[in-house]
């Protein structure tokens, strides 16, 4: 079993989760503009990456630019990691490589909590990450806790670059929002995580 495994029924199942699915859970989030490199990078970029119709180029070519763009909003306060191994509790399951993890530990050298938000690339079909994206989560609060770093709430997204799904996790009670938000909303998308990493959301 690993993070890859489970789907969105599997891991509310099988962690006990109380599933709360609304569209208004990020609606009334702030926009951040996007800086003019971003907004050139995503010019440049969403359609090559489109075109190219792998995972792997709508995660470097899309969702890394936004990610980076994140953490120079936060003047590098926080690190981010791309296709990591992270590894929790293999007797749960919860092992296996994320797509993106966000700390909010400035230190970029290894991974330290609080881990704050994840982040999982699909090439298609957002909504079949939700399940690898909830449990990915689930790890991330462990291992917090055992660190001695807890924090209220984590977050996740699921998304293909150009159409983002964004959840929230706050002990057992996850929360879905239902709404989609697609790359050209960029400056909304950037607001959310933007209000995930100030645990505001």
């Amino acid at each position: 079993m690993a993070y890859s495994n489970f789907t969105l029924e599997s891991v509310v199942a099988a962690f006990q989760l109380e599933r709360i699915e609304a569209d208004n859970i990020f609606s009334e989030t702030e926009p951040v503009l996007p800086s003019s490199h971003l907004t050139n990078a995503l010019a440049r970029n969403v359609s090559l990456a489109v075109a190219i119709g792998t995972e792997k180029a709508r995660s470097e070519m899309i969702v890394a630019e936004i990610l980076v763009e994140l953490r120079e909003h936060y003047a590098r306060r926080i690190s981010l990691f791309s296709g990591i191994d992270f590894s929790v509790d293999a007797e749960k399951g919860l092992v296996g490589v994320c797509d993106f993890l966000v700390s909010l530990s400035p230190v970029q050298f290894s991974l330290e909590a609080p881990i704050i938000v994840l982040v999982e690339a699909k090439n298609a079909e957002p909504k079949l990450g939700l399940g690898q994206c909830v449990a990915e989560m689930i790890a991330a609060q462990r291992f917090n806790a055992e660190r001695g770093n807890d924090i209220p709430y984590i977050y996740g997204a699921s998304t293909t670059g150009t159409e983002w799904y964004f959840l929230k996790l706050e002990g057992q009670k996850l929360q879905i929002d239902m709404a989609d938000y697609q790359i050209v909303q960029c400056d909304k998308i950037l607001g959310i995580l933007s209000s995930m990493v100030s645990q505001k959301a």
